[in-house]
């Protein structure tokens, strides 16, 4: 079982750090090998998903990362900010459906900004496609053009989606939203964008196909405001690249904390990139302070969806549990009456509940 690990930037390293440590100790017997994405592999290379990093994903059985990204690297040209690198991977290993949980964990309840009495009991899947709509289709570019008798300078993006990739996001939905409360919410925008009608209508000729999954469809405004107002309606949300990129983002607040979240981008087989819906927090990087339980969530996430280790994925998750419940706490999650610990003081509550 041979994972690529990739610590990528800002915290990434101390999170990743921690997430290995855990896997290490089930005694899986997995093969785990370190390369460079985002701005750690511009600095090492030149480019931000450089050809032996290329190499490593492809041979590997799954991709675990910590995350890219920061200001030091805002400034480069497009090709070679270290996003290109994480747009680059997802495209190259086809992972086409990315899969965020939002859960509120009981002890959590305070931490999220909105009334405990409206997130406590909170468990949202959001089904994101993840390798079409507006961030990949092209034409694409700013130009200088004649508008309106005056040169200026004119941006310019598509958006577009094929049946085919429509259909099979919509399968990886449905099958989910089997596994969990039977409910289904489509999300999109078809009162204006003609894609997203096209996104409508196939969701509705594969409503029949599973008839003990209850279809229902949003626009994507009002789901963002339902998020906030009643998210508790919701169990599986499936949308397009752009939409699921805002409303995941969205959700994962509403569990007070974005460093306790996981995700999963996965190909056809199951083939996965796994990593914490965060990002790489530069302002708190080498402070030994991150919270690594997103990470260490994803490496159970791993283990379920790639590996098919579903006793070790839940003794991951149990291990998080019982450490929430034991008080220990990072500063984002922090209240009075917790135990504050910083990176690796959590990792260690991991494993010994582990």
């Amino acid at each position: 079982m041979k994972i690529c690990v990739l610590p990528g930037d800002g915290i990434g390293p101390e999170i990743m750090a921690e997430a290995v440590r855990v896997l290490n100790a089930l005694g899986l017997g997995f093969e785990m090998e370190e390369a460079h994405l985002g701005g750690c592999a511009v600095d090492a290379t030149g480019s931000p998903y450089p050809e032996a990093t290329q190499k490593l994903a492809l041979a590997a059985d799954a991709v675990l990362l910590g995350a890219v990204g920061g200001p030091k690297w805002d400034t480069l040209p497009r090709e070679q900010r270290p996003e290109r690198g994480l747009l680059g991977i997802r495209k190259q290993l086809n992972l086409f459906a990315n899969l965020r949980p939002a859960i509120l964990y009981p002890e959590l309840a305070n931490a999220s900004t909105l009334k405990p009495e409206v997130v406590a009991g909170l468990d949202i899947l959001i089904v994101r496609e993840l390798t079409g709509d507006i961030y990949f289709g092209q034409p694409r570019g700013i130009e200088v053009r004649d508008v309106d008798g005056q040169s200026q300078r004119f941006g310019f993006n598509t958006m577009h989606y094929t049946e085919s990739e429509i259909r099979r996001i919509g399968r990886v939905a449905f099958e989910a939203a089997r596994k969990r409360n039977r409910k289904l919410c489509s999300v999109d925008k078809m009162n204006v964008l003609e894609t997203t009608q096209l996104w409508r209508d196939v969701m509705n000729e594969l409503a029949p196909e599973y008839p003990d999954v209850e279809l229902t469809h949003m626009l994507v405004d009002n789901a963002a405001m339902q998020l906030v107002k009643a998210p508790k309606q919701f169990d599986v949300m499936v949308t397009g690249n752009m939409f699921g990129d805002i409303l995941s983002d969205e959700a994962s607040m509403l569990t007070g904390s974005i460093g306790m979240l996981p995700s999963a981008s996965l190909d056809a087989n199951n083939k996965g990139l796994y990593e914490p819906s965060h990002g790489s927090a530069p302002d708190i990087a080498g402070k030994g302070i991150a919270n690594p339980l997103a990470t260490i969530l994803s490496a159970a996430m791993m283990l379920r969806y790639t590996f098919n280790q579903e006793e070790a994925a839940q003794r991951v998750e149990g291990a998080v549990k019982k450490v929430l419940a034991q008080g220990f706490r990072t500063g984002d999650i922090y209240e009075p009456g917790t135990k504050k610990v910083g990176t690796k003081e959590m990792g260690d509550a991991v494993l010994a509940a582990l």
